[in-house]
């Protein structure tokens, strides 16, 4: 089957209506971060208060999505979605009221960190429900849920380089109040369509017998939690490094830009993984990737001009989806079948935590030795990565595909419910 025919069946066994909410419905959480900064900065005037405002809110975002993941695997993500999405755009909707009802900083950051702790992560979870999609499909089936994973991977970049960019468009347009409030009417409708979509209910419904009983954190998931966390600490070290140097070229304004251009070359990269052989097994194209990360991060240390970053990083983009959809492929089969929730969202906030483990070692390193430094960091990440990839390729190698699933009796399409 060709990749195109196999977006084509993956895409006609969702529907468009699914494809469509499951995107939309994960861009208020890349949204809210940079939203929360420029609506905390520019109601308080304090730079540092927007910083600790975005940074609680990511952090606490990072914690609680793991519970959430478990609980969905648990009770079904149909509850736990829905409760997370109304509460998640109500708790962004109050952030913006105590930003400008002049509440006292200690709250405006509790209530930024309350709203990212109850913002569903739809990506991971969307994830989750590919393989009940397909699990009709027979010989057909791993190739689809290598498409799948592809594509989930390209979505979770194209909704990080169009969040962003959404919010610095309706912030110059109307106001950072109205960009946030934007993201949480986002989260309202579009995470409550994710949550009530026929989708959510086959992930319970072919949930093993088994229920919960396996052991989700074994050395094969500690060294694909080891790798998310240095993907991670690349994707904060670049934007570190990037705004440091854009800013001393006397174009800051171009570090958004620049940064969104590694998610373009991920983007693309991603999509494409679908077209790999099954021959290139999943752990070799982890080593690949890994190794692609250190060898394509180097040239950032010689790059010295905004037009030559901007080349460096597209090109470097190219191994940053493959590596992160090869990642997620192995964490979906290294787990038990009902653990899965929770191993894609642990592994998303693994990846959140990388990020601002970077931002902040980058940030210091950059005070001492600029932006030669803060990419220090990032080819030290790409290395480690590299050297990981080495030597967790037999660990990687005990995350075999999952067998195809008995085919019951035809139940509905989701598609046509």
């Amino acid at each position: 089957m060709s990749p195109i025919a196999s977006y084509r069946r993956l895409f006609s066994l969702a529907g468009p209506l699914y494809v469509l909410v499951a995107f939309v419905g994960r861009l208020p959480l890349a949204m809210s971060q940079m939203g929360t900064l420029l609506l905390v900065s520019g109601t308080t005037g304090s730079y540092g208060l927007g910083g600790a405002a975005a940074g609680g809110l990511a952090v606490a975002n990072a914690v609680g999505a793991p519970v959430a993941g478990s609980l969905a695997d648990r009770i079904g993500q149909r509850p736990v979605v829905l409760v997370q999405s109304l509460a998640g755009g109500a708790g962004l909707l109050l952030l913006v009221a105590l930003a400008h009802g002049g509440a006292v900083p200690g709250l405006v950051v509790a209530s930024a960190a309350l709203a990212g702790l109850l913002m569903p992560q739809v990506g991971p979870l969307a994830r989750v429900r590919w393989r009940p999609l397909t699990r009709h499909q027979g010989a057909q089936q791993p190739r689809l849920m290598e498409t799948a994973f592809s594509y989930e991977g390209a979505a979770d970049e194209a909704s990080f380089v169009m969040g962003p960019a959404l919010i610095g468009v309706l912030a110059v347009l109307a106001s950072p109040s109205v960009a946030l409030v934007v993201a949480a009417l986002l989260l309202l409708g579009f995470g409550t369509a994710f949550a009530v979509h026929p989708t959510a209910a086959l992930t319970h419904a072919h949930r093993p017998a088994a229920g919960l009983a396996g052991r989700l954190v074994t050395a094969t998931f500690v060294v694909l939690l080891l790798a998310q966390l240095l993907i991670g600490v690349v994707f904060g070290s670049v934007q570190t490094g990037t705004t440091v140097l854009t800013t001393l070229a006397g174009q800051p304004g171009l570090a958004g830009l620049v940064h969104a251009t590694l998610g373009v070359g991920s983007v693309i990269a991603g999509l494409a993984v679908a077209g790999l052989p099954a021959r290139f097994t999943v752990p070799s194209r982890v080593l690949v990737a890994a190794t692609g990360l250190a060898v394509l991060s180097a040239p950032l240390l010689l790059t010295d001009s905004v037009p030559r970053l901007f080349l460096v990083v597209l090109v470097l983009g190219f191994v940053i989806a493959p590596y992160m959809i090869s990642v997620f492929m192995l964490g979906e089969r290294a787990v038990p079948p009902a653990r899965i929730g929770a191993a894609m969202t642990l592994l998303a906030s693994t990846t959140g935590l990388g990020y601002a483990i970077g931002s902040a070692v980058a940030g210091r390193v950059a005070d001492v030795h600029g932006h030669t430094g803060a990419f220090a960091v990032t080819v030290t990440a790409g290395v480690l990565a590299a050297l990981l990839a080495v030597f967790g390729q037999p660990l990687l190698r005990r995350a075999t595909p999952a067998p195809p699933a008995a085919t019951p009796p035809a139940t509905p399409s989701p598609a046509a419910a």
